[in-house]
């Protein structure tokens, strides 16, 4: 067993963990995330992303220790005020909602990266992401309306 510390949504966590524990157990079981999500278990759907830093992580492959000390951001440290949260919201881009924080934290990624991503550079960045409900349209909405709200005008 180690002992590490996940600082979660700004919380630290002091945990034990086994050598093979998954970032994806961990949150969802030691610091009650869960926004984290096991869709695949591949890491090919993106229900189980977590922002390290301001990196995309899937933590259904991803081994806890490998993360002792670090920053993760999960959905649930995200309030709805949240520029990217608010745009989701405002697009009804979730049905069933169970991929959205996958979606809302990669979009965040992209516009760390790209303030005004292109209609491609959206579609690129989320392809790792699958919606089972098909709401493709309003999520890529949501993108664009973040990155105008986030924009200077």
């Amino acid at each position: 067993m180690n002992e590490i510390t996940l600082i979660v949504n700004g919380t630290p966590h002091r945990t034990r963990v086994s050598d093979s524990a998954l970032l994806l157990d961990v949150l969802r079981e030691q610091a009650g995330c869960t926004s984290v999500r096991e869709g695949c278990g591949v890491g090919a759907c993106g229900a189980c992303t977590v922002l390290v830093g301001e990196t995309s992580v899937s933590s259904c492959l991803a081994l806890a220790t490998r993360y002792d000390g670090a920053n993760i951001t999960t959905a649930e440290g995200l309030d709805e005020n949240d520029d990217v949260v608010s745009a989701f919201a405002d697009c009804g881009a979730a049905q069933c909602g169970y991929c959205i924080p996958g979606f809302v934290l990669m979009t965040r990624e992209l516009l760390a990266e790209h303030p005004r991503p292109t209609s491609e550079q959206i579609t690129e960045h989320l392809e790792g992401n699958i919606c089972r409900c098909g709401t493709y349209p309003e999520i890529r909405t949501a993108v664009s309306t973040a990155a105008e709200r986030r924009s200077p005008r």
